[in-house]
């Protein structure tokens, strides 16, 4: 089976099956989205979902949040990872989203980056999650997944490398799913040590399962 008889049988699979695939952070607006997916970095969305209820009340606004210190903050947030940069990130970021954005979230990949705290995954999950564009964020489980799957080539050692490679196999109209899809296949099944191939639906085209070697290049 070649490369694009894999995304076809990867996208056939998942369009069946699990067609409408999203975040599992909880949010109620685009502000507390980018706040959460700020805090996932290194982080569970688990983990995240706890913390989250009791800071989105005592800061639901991002002038709320602008007004605040990072010390505040960091009493929040210090069950996640990296609380004190992260802390600092979201005091920061909501200054910025107030006095250069009116208080709204950007819609470009490029103006999110501007932000404190955001870089390229987290800008492509806003842009997608929020503003349904073809963006593909590549975390530790899509860059896993994507490599097992044998959808992108050994050679492809960094984020930028694989999003491109996917973007470019994966229909427009399908790439903001996509994401969900190879995030929470990582999560569930296709997990770093012990892969679940008996519980796998994928084998069946998976490269790394075809060849027994389920190495990939670190992240």
């Amino acid at each position: 089976m070649n490369k694009k008889e894999r995304y076809k049988a990867l996208i056939n699979y998942f369009t069946e099956h699990y067609p409408e695939a999203q975040t599992e952070l909880n949010y109620t607006n685009p502000y507390e989205l980018l706040v959460a997916v700020i805090l996932s970095a290194q982080c569970t969305d688990k983990r995240v979902n706890m913390i989250t209820p009791k800071l989105f009340e005592r800061f639901p606004t991002p002038e709320s949040l602008a007004a605040s210190t990072a010390e505040e903050v960091f009493e929040y947030i210090r069950s996640v990872s990296y609380p004190n940069n992260k802390s600092k990130h979201l005091v920061g970021m909501a200054r910025m989203l107030i006095h250069e954005y009116h208080s709204e979230v950007p819609n470009t990949i490029e103006d999110l980056q501007r932000m404190p705290g955001v870089g390229r995954k987290t800008a492509n999950v806003i842009v997608s999650v929020i503003y349904n564009q073809p963006a593909m964020a590549v975390d530790t489980h899509v860059f896993r997944t994507s490599h097992r799957l044998g959808l992108v080539p050994k050679t492809a050692k960094s984020a930028l490398l694989v999003e491109k490679e996917l973007v470019k196999y994966i229909p427009k109209d399908k790439i903001a799913v996509a994401h969900h899809w190879l995030i929470l296949h990582g999560r569930y099944i296709c997990i770093a040590r012990t892969p679940k191939c008996g519980e796998c639906n994928l084998k069946g085209f998976c490269l790394a399962y075809e060849k027994g070697d389920f190495k990939t290049p670190s992240l």
